[in-house]
């Protein structure tokens, strides 16, 4: 095998081009690392992750259009086998929680050390995954997301299972929930108003018995644990 080929071919999606190349610019010093790629909205990052199918993609979460939950969500649709590293200012614990159950291999915030990034790409390529500052197997990553979700839901009923109850739109709504998305993402997404959007979702929280929009999303997740797929293209 070339020497090349042997590289961990990156491409890196972001919004800000200062910060986009300057990690670039630091991932490059790395032999073993090659940038095959730069792009500046989700959209453009599906494209070029076609294009080069890369071993690693790191990806800001709050990309114009396309955000970097439904880039995910969408990667998760196709089977894309390129790793996803989520780099963002974003550390809220549902946030994560969405991602890591979107197929996303690391959640790393924008503070973090050039090294421990390094570190970081090298061992989801070898399977690896990373959130909360630790190194997990697959199995351990599950674990660890079951135990995030149950300790969300303290006080709600999880014998019965109130999914079953909701309509089809309702379940729509919910599939976004479950990926974090903003009630403006999903009205946008389904072709309905932002007041139908909010309507649906005041009667899931009912219907579930759940107090917020996030209890919602994680008794969602807790009950049927393959509930990521989108049924929508963005558009």
């Amino acid at each position: 095998m070339a020497i090349e080929d042997s590289k961990i071919k990156i491409v890196i999606i972001d919004d800000h081009p200062i910060f986009r190349q300057g990690v670039g610019d630091i991932l490059s010093l790395e032999s073993d690392f090659e940038i095959v790629a730069y792009a500046s909205n989700g959209r453009e990052g599906l494209k070029v992750i076609h294009q080069y199918q890369p071993d690693v993609a790191i990806v800001d979460v709050n990309l114009p259009g396309m955000n970097g939950r439904a880039l995910a969500a969408m990667a998760a649709k196709e089977k894309l086998p390129t790793r996803l590293i989520f780099l963002t200012a974003d550390a809220e614990k549902r946030q994560i929680i969405y991602a890591m159950r979107l197929g996303v291999t690391a959640y790393c915030t924008k503070d973090i050390a050039a090294e421990k990034l390094v570190e970081i790409i090298r061992s989801v390529v070898m399977g690896y995954y990373f959130v909360d500052g630790r190194r997990m197997n697959q199995k351990e990553i599950q674990d660890w997301l079951r135990s995030q979700i149950d300790s969300a839901l303290p006080s709600i009923d999880l014998i019965e299972n109130r999914l079953e109850g909701l309509s089809p739109r309702e379940k729509d709504v919910l599939l976004f929930l479950t990926q974090g998305r903003t009630n403006k993402e999903i009205a946008q997404t389904l072709g309905i108003s932002h007041q139908t959007v909010k309507n649906h979702v005041t009667s899931i929280m009912r219907k579930i018995g759940v107090g917020d929009r996030t209890q919602a999303a994680l008794y969602a997740l807790k009950h049927d644990w393959s509930f990521i797929t989108p049924k929508f293209d963005e558009e």
